[in-house]
């Protein structure tokens, strides 16, 4: 069996917020981390049924980018909900929320 690992190194500040971002996973094309502004992570409990989630990202992202971020976390999870569940409904219905919160989004920036 294959097996493959990803791994994350967290730079904290003296308050434990995050400062820097790395990453690493053995399917990666290189060996040399990769830094990022932010994770969000989902692991399924299926003893008790629920999600645990860690989220985490850096001061210097600005809240725009964390707004965008999430955005494309639930576009991505729509669509990987449609090709696991074939759910059409739900994926769309979740599609065009981003949309809407695109269109948020962008009005904010407009001012």
């Amino acid at each position: 069996m294959k097996k493959s690992e990803i791994s994350f190194e967290i730079a904290l500040d003296k308050d434990n917020i995050p400062e820097k971002i790395t990453w690493n996973a053995t399917d990666k094309d290189g060996n040399d981390l990769s830094e990022t502004k932010a994770i969000s992570i989902a692991l399924w409990d299926e003893q008790s049924k629920n999600t645990l989630r860690i989220d985490l990202w850096t001061k210097e992202m600005r809240v725009d980018e964390m707004k965008r971020f999430y955005i494309d976390c639930l576009g991505g999870l729509g669509q990987s909900l449609l090709n696991s569940t074939g759910d059409e409904y739900m994926a769309n219905e979740m599609s065009q929320l981003c949309e809407r919160l695109v269109k948020h989004v962008e009005k904010e920036l407009r001012g």
